[in-house]
């Protein structure tokens, strides 16, 4: 009986196996393709980079990368990296300094007697002149989107020449350098295009309003931190300044109690001479007095004896 049963059950199993397949405790979860995604770093160096590259040309990334998040960085190491003359280095440089994206600090070899110059790659007005670019090439992007949504263009079968509206009027539609009839051009490509590159410049603006605010909030927890500082160390110096004064009065208490002893003494020292001299003269009366006495006693005898 307990072995049907277990067969009953052994095959209810099975069945459900069959019903649902492979069980999922076995089953792997298949890794799905994503696509690669930059990073915010990635991005952010990106942004650097081709404001480098606006400024001073495409060979500027490298050297840009280098300077980046770095202080006072030697341009012979720079020039050493990239295996480039120390001119070479410094044409960059320069033309990067010409917009204020980098500033140097100079220092005189005392041996050798020419100077060398340290680097800093300022990032807050990398971002602020990316973000003066970005916006000018948005808004003759817009421009000309406006005017290829409001506009016609017409444009010669055989070339790719465009003209206005207004041209081909004065044309009379017949191109000058075919001769043929001018067709209506088909603008809906172009403003796609338009539209896609919009885009792109717009995200490209949030990320760089994105990276200002991270700038201004890195600088304001700086500020607080020094505030604190310069509040603690204010602190400290009142107190040492307290405590300074303290000490001083407690000096003078001292001096002028020590002082005061020294008064009580003298005082003390100047009445036991005086009670002494007191006590000198005492005696000098009570012995004029004696002498006195037997002065008396003597004058009596004389005149007694006289008699």
């Amino acid at each position: 009986m307990k072995s049907k049963k277990g067969a009953k059950k052994v095959v209810k199993k099975t069945k459900k196996e069959k019903s649902r397949g492979v069980s999922k405790k076995h089953v792997k979860a298949i890794p799905q393709k994503k696509e690669p995604e930059i990073s915010d770093k990635d991005n952010r160096l990106e942004l650097l980079r081709s404001i480098s590259m606006i400024v001073a040309g495409k060979n500027t990334a490298p050297i840009a990368d280098i300077l980046i998040d770095k202080e006072n960085v030697n341009e012979f190491l720079i020039a050493k990296k990239l295996d480039l003359t120390i001119n070479q280095i410094r044409n960059v440089l320069y033309k990067l300094s010409d917009d204020g994206l980098v500033s140097f600090v100079r220092k005189k070899d005392k041996k050798k007697g020419w100077y060398t110059y340290f680097w800093t790659f300022d990032v807050e007005k990398a971002f602020l002149l990316l973000k003066k670019y970005v916006l000018r090439d948005i808004e003759s992007l817009e421009h000309e989107l406006g005017s290829r949504k409001s506009k016609r263009y017409y444009k010669s079968p055989g070339i790719n020449i465009e003209y206005s509206e207004e041209r081909a009027l004065e044309l009379d539609f017949v191109c000058p350098e075919t001769g043929e009839i001018m067709e209506l051009k088909d603008n809906s490509q172009e403003v796609k295009e338009l539209n896609s590159s919009l885009d792109k410049l717009k995200r490209k603006l949030v990320d760089i309003d994105n990276e200002l605010v991270l700038i201004l909030e890195l600088k304001s927890k700086k500020a607080e931190r020094k505030r604190k500082r310069d509040e603690k160390e204010k602190i400290a110096k009142r107190a040492a300044k307290r405590k300074e004064t303290q000490d001083k009065k407690k000096k003078l208490m001292k001096g002028m109690s020590k002082k005061k002893d020294k008064k009580k003494l003298k005082k003390k020292d100047k009445k036991k001479p005086k009670k002494k001299s007191v006590k000198k003269k005492l005696k000098k009366k009570i012995a004029k007095k004696k002498i006195v006495k037997v002065k008396k006693k003597v004058k009596k005898k004389l005149k007694k004896k006289k008699r």
